[in-house]
């Protein structure tokens, strides 16, 4: 099955942001575009508007001035349903209700051949509900694009239960043809990205309401430690406190209230107030013109220790040995030869987070995961409160003498980027395993749709497979409400793991 001739019509229902979005990349690959909206005059609005951000793109040098024309002469809007006859592909961009999108792809069957391709570009409700309002089910598709769809590259190709593999290999061929990148996946609450995602905001409100990190220093930490291109309450400012919390419910509500997708109370409280985010002027930042950004947790200079002990490799942190050699720091080795310790002079311990507490342990300060700790240009510590003051000035003083900036956080478990990456990968992982989506694709949409650093099976085989089953396994004995509990999926991964290591 291939993609669309381009000599095929292509309809857009809908003509807000997203749906002149989806037009534009439909006209600029070559398609005729007919434009509708059930509010009159909106499609030839929306016409103009998109003929403007062409004028952009000649201005722009990304289209020459007849390629402009030519895009113009092939938008059409239309003020009636019966104006998208003959269109071979129609794509829905409404309101994100349920009832409003049936009707509307129920009034199409009757204007459309039945060989037309259906689609919705919705983000949160079952593509299966959707299409089973159908005459024609097996040609309804969702194409989930991104904002802003001509500059985003990911498309989620997302086939509903009664979808037909043609359909949906159509679909996929004619994303890939407008120079998207399309990923396939089944019909499941968040389709890949947003179902994938949710631990990345979940994590950092956690973290905020149990009063451990205020959201400046979890989001510096996030870039800075995690290599996140933004942080979580500075994206979900951008994204509209209104339309992320709308869609973690979604998620939510449709996984049987779910623990591991609960929404965030504080995040309740802030959409409640009418803190938006940007679009408002406030959201967990202050966005109105001459505000003061706050700044993140930063701890005052320390002395760094003499030496340290190295009772192990330090696992995923292994490269921190490196550093701390050319900082000109004596690095001693103790005889385990497993572990993520350094001993410090104190007598106290620095330990790679693993889920457990600080106050677990007599003297533990614990030190976050980082992308790349050559880069990283800081780190978090936590501590609890009975740790020796001289432990946590030698921990602190130790990472500034690698030139990193020191955040010290309340004692939490699995500290801000550990426990968000081992989420993010459990849930990656029973995505695959409940026939979602591959693997290969699972990184492609978190890469594309939400710029992560590395997609989830990347960050699992830099870490180990085991290591996300391991941290989520010690979080859950310290938090036992089932939100932390790792995945029988992850589980049979790691173990599959171990099985072919073991044999012969």
């Amino acid at each position: 099955m291939t993609a669309l001739d381009l000599s095929s019509p292509v309809a857009v229902v809908g003509t807000g942001t997203m749906g002149q979005g989806i037009a534009q990349v439909a006209l600029v690959a070559g398609h005729p575009v007919r434009l509708y909206d059930a509010a009159p005059g909106l499609a030839r609005k929306a016409a103009d508007a998109i003929g403007s951000r062409l004028d952009r793109l000649v201005e722009k040098e990304r289209l020459t001035a007849d390629e402009r024309d030519a895009a113009r002469a092939r938008l059409t809007p239309v003020d009636d349903l019966s104006g998208l006859a003959g269109c071979s592909l129609v794509v829905e961009a409404v309101v994100e209700r349920l009832d409003v999108k049936q009707e509307l792809f129920r009034a199409l069957e009757d204007v459309v051949a039945d060989d037309c391709l259906l689609a919705t570009n919705t983000s949160s409700l079952s593509v299966t509900a959707i299409g089973g309002a159908l005459r024609v089910p097996g040609r309804f598709v969702g194409l989930h694009f991104f904002n802003p769809a001509p500059l985003l590259p990911l498309v989620e190709v997302v086939s509903g239960f009664a979808t037909d593999f043609g359909a949906a290999t159509r679909a996929y061929e004619t994303a890939r043809a407008w120079g998207k990148t399309p990923v396939a996946c089944a019909d499941t609450p968040g389709f890949i990205v947003n179902r994938v995602a949710r631990p990345f905001y979940a994590e950092a409100f956690a973290v905020y309401e149990a009063q451990a990190a205020d959201p400046a220093t979890v989001d510096a930490v996030l870039r800075e430690s995690g290599g996140f291109r933004m942080g979580a309450f500075e994206l979900t400012d951008l994204i509209g406190q209104d339309v992320n919390e709308s869609v973690t419910h979604s998620v939510w509500q449709a996984f049987f209230q779910d623990v591991r997708f609960r929404p965030s109370l504080a995040q309740r409280r802030l959409v409640e107030s009418g803190r938006l985010g940007r679009k408002t002027g406030h959201g967990w930042y202050d966005h109105r013109e001459g505000a003061e950004r706050p700044a993140p947790h930063t701890a005052e200079p320390a002395e760094p220790p003499a030496y340290v002990v190295a009772e192990g490799g330090l696992g995923p942190a292994a490269e921190l040995l490196d550093l701390i050699r050319e900082a000109g720091i004596e690095v001693r080795e103790a005889e385990e030869d497993e572990g993520t310790r350094l001993a410090l002079p104190s007598g106290g311990q620095l330990v790679l987070a693993d889920g457990q507490l600080s106050a677990e342990f007599a003297d533990v300060v614990y030190f976050d995961l980082a992308l790349d700790y050559r880069r990283a240009t800081r780190i978090a510590l936590s501590h609890a409160g009975h740790t020796s003051a001289e432990t946590v000035a030698q921990a602190t003083g130790l990472f500034q003498a690698l030139g990193k900036k020191v955040s010290v956080i309340g004692d939490v478990p699995g500290m801000i980027v550990a426990r968000t990456v081992a989420r993010i990968i459990d849930l990656a992982v029973e995505t695959v395993a409940q026939g979602v989506a591959t693997e290969e694709d699972v990184d492609t949409a978190m890469r594309l749709g939400v710029n992560y650093p590395l997609g989830p099976f990347e960050w699992s085989r830099r870490l180990g497979r085991g290591w996300a089953g391991a941290l989520l396994d010690e979080m859950h004995e310290v938090d036992p409400c089932g939100r932390y509990a790792p995945s029988l999926a992850l589980y049979r991964y790691a173990c599959a793991t171990d099985q072919r290591e073991d044999t012969p």
